[in-house]
């Protein structure tokens, strides 16, 4: 999902600013609810921390490869919120992309404002999402295949989108930059076939481990049903 340094800039790379902003705002208002409803700033905080560092190792650690305007990486979005809220997994995705790209690759920070709208934006449709289609009864861990599937195509499809508007923002219409966006798009066709099984993975884990992981790093709806 990040985008390829030059396919948006020049004066362009502006509405960048404004966007990444909206998505400043959008993980201000799902922090403020983990404080207010799920912990509370100690729990926001040490999530936050977990998921920081869990998604500078999806960046760095886990398989990317550049494919057409972009790259393709398993960020995991939704494994995050099902795990720790929408605050934290927020968060975690501001602080690691930017330590990413602070560490091991400065040449992509002028396109930080792009690339934080991409990741944070479908994290709050999946947010909204998640209300909608799961039941307020069921805690997460009894998250149906077919829900996981949901969510983690409305995060993912979420990027596809993004970058898709990034690259004709950035490059108009013509042929070549038509083939590159849609290499792209195929190509992260298959985090969306993986990353409901790393859902369903990581909350088995969670169900067996209950005893033991039912503490404030972790997102209360997680083992309960909404309060």
């Amino acid at each position: 999902m990040h985008i390829e340094p030059g396919v948006v800039d020049g004066a362009k790379i502006f509405l960048s600013y404004g966007t990444a902003a909206a998505a400043f705002g959008l993980a201000a208002k799902m922090a403020r609810d983990t404080i207010k409803n799920d912990g509370g700033v100690a729990a926001l905080a040490m999530r936050s921390v977990a998921t920081t560092g869990l998604v500078f190792c999806f960046f760095e650690v886990f398989p990317h490869y550049p494919v057409g305007v972009s790259e393709v990486h398993f960020i995991l979005g939704s494994t995050l919120y099902l795990i720790f809220g929408a605050g934290p997994a927020a968060i975690g995705l501001a602080g690691g992309l930017l330590l990413q790209g602070l560490l091991f690759a400065p040449f992509d920070l002028p396109q930080y404002g792009i690339n934080i709208t991409t990741l944070i934006v479908p994290l709050w449709g999946v947010s909204l999402l998640a209300k909608r289609i799961i039941p307020a009864r069921t805690p997460y861990v009894e998250v149906t295949y077919l829900q996981a599937l949901a969510l983690s195509t409305a995060y993912q499809g979420g990027i596809i989108a993004w970058v898709t508007f990034w690259a004709f923002y950035g490059g108009g219409f013509g042929a070549e930059n038509l083939v590159a966006v849609g290499s792209f798009g195929a190509a992260y066709l298959t985090v969306i076939i993986l990353e409901p099984l790393a859902d369903l993975g990581v909350l088995a884990i969670a169900k067996t481990l209950a005893p033991y992981s039912k503490n404030p790093m972790l997102y209360n709806r997680l083992h309960h049903a909404a309060s």
